[in-house]
């Protein structure tokens, strides 16, 4: 008590909390269905998010497929016009570039003709090629084994060959085991293996690889590369594109050929573009939706509980404290609203990305922001709301019938 009269008693924030919970447990019906609407507001923001990034995902999978971040690098020609040779150590020294995460090589073996049998005519060579590789092909270029396996360590030392696709086709071999055998330079060599036609790399579709090591001590292999693969962080493709020359032959940079970077790294980028901000402007359209609807739900409310309002004014209520019951009503609502629409929308993403068989993706930002943004967007739409019922006069509130 002071000179000027009584003090108003404080809400502390757990009455306000309460007072704000009562207005909703007081109209079910309405809360859940204003809760509603917002979830599927939210919903819809997630879904659209999620799928779109999911399907974002599933795009940069196949791009990736199609050697975005793939570069080649063999030997171009020298001044007089001859084929010139990259060193051997060339492949070594481009894996310490920083961006490269992946290399290897294939090494051409000059002078082996391959055979089926000995029975075959010297002249019928089939046009295939035997070439010295690495046991890392595999993984840098996207290659599969249809049958059998892939050289390693052991077998790269021993007469073993995988055979392209191209290559088991016009030897008439259909499938890889320890019984078939070939004739690679007049000696046998076991097929262990037989790939998939490998799209970024067609000129392995026709050949006969065999280990570094065994190509060295059979056929006297220099271990000159004649490509070698590399994959680089896709960002820095081009950066790496312009230093391979020079890295791979110090003495001769203008002897190598480097492969541009696929058109496909452009379209790439481009579609990551686009879709960043579709999404961005779909998140904003759809959490404008959510905050007119949490808006229009609280003036309703105001209109519908003058009564109510006069009551409470009538009763000691300050106009601090109807605005703070309303604007808490306002923020439960939302968050409630909010945090079933997350988890809606998470189910819808999940539910359509497993039906498409894509990756399910839904980022982080669009979960949290858009909780934060719903109970943020909720908190301003229903401050016209509170402001107007906190003016409202006591004897005008009850008069309202």
């Amino acid at each position: 008590m002071t000179g000027s009269g009584l003090l108003p008693a404080r809400l502390a924030a757990r009455d306000v909390f309460r007072i704000g919970a009562a207005g909703l447990r007081t109209r079910p019906t309405r809360a859940l269905l204003s809760a509603l609407g917002i979830a599927i507001g939210i919903a819809a923001m997630i879904a659209v998010v999620g799928i779109s990034s999911s399907s974002h995902e599933e795009l940069d999978r196949r791009l990736a497929a199609l050697g975005t971040n793939l570069l080649t690098v063999s030997p171009g020609h020298t001044l007089n016009g001859r084929t010139a040779e990259l060193p051997p150590e060339s492949e070594a020294m481009i894996g310490r570039i920083g961006p490269v995460t992946a290399t290897s090589a294939v090494g051409m073996v000059p002078n082996v003709k391959v055979y089926r049998t000995d029975r075959i005519p010297v002249e019928v060579t089939n046009g295939l090629s035997a070439f010295a590789a690495r046991v890392t092909l595999p993984s840098t270029v996207g290659a599969t084994v249809r049958s059998g396996v892939w050289l390693n360590g052991l077998t790269g030392r021993y007469p073993a060959v995988v055979l392209g696709a191209s290559a088991a086709q016009r030897l008439g071999i259909g499938r890889a085991n320890t019984a078939t055998e070939i004739l690679v330079g007049g000696g046998r060599f076991t097929v262990v293996g037989i790939l998939n036609p490998v799209d970024l790399a067609p000129e392995l579709d026709s050949a006969v690889l065999m280990g570094w090591e065994i190509a060295a001590e059979r056929f006297r292999f220099d271990g000159h590369p004649t490509t070698v693969y590399t994959r680089s962080v896709e960002s820095q493709v081009v950066a790496v594109s312009g230093v391979l020359a020079a890295t791979a032959n110090p003495g001769a940079p203008g002897e190598v050929t480097v492969s541009r970077p696929s058109d496909t790294l452009s379209a790439k980028q481009a579609a990551d573009a686009a879709l960043n901000g579709l999404l961005l402007g779909l998140g904003a359209v759809a959490l404008l939706v959510g905050g007119v609807g949490v808006a229009n739900t609280m003036i309703i409310s105001v209109l519908e509980r003058r009564a109510e309002i006069g009551l409470r004014r009538a009763l000691g209520a300050t106009r601090g404290q109807i605005r703070l019951q309303f604007l808490a009503e306002s923020l439960l609502l939302s968050a409630l609203g909010g945090a079933g629409g997350v988890l809606l929308g998470i189910a819808v993403t999940v539910g359509y990305a497993a039906y498409q068989d894509w990756p399910t993706v839904v980022p982080a930002w669009a979960t949290a922001g858009g909780l934060v943004a719903t109970v943020l967007i909720g908190g301003l739409a229903g401050l016209y709301p509170a402001i107007r019922a906190a003016r409202l006069a006591p004897t005008e509130a009850l008069a309202t019938p």
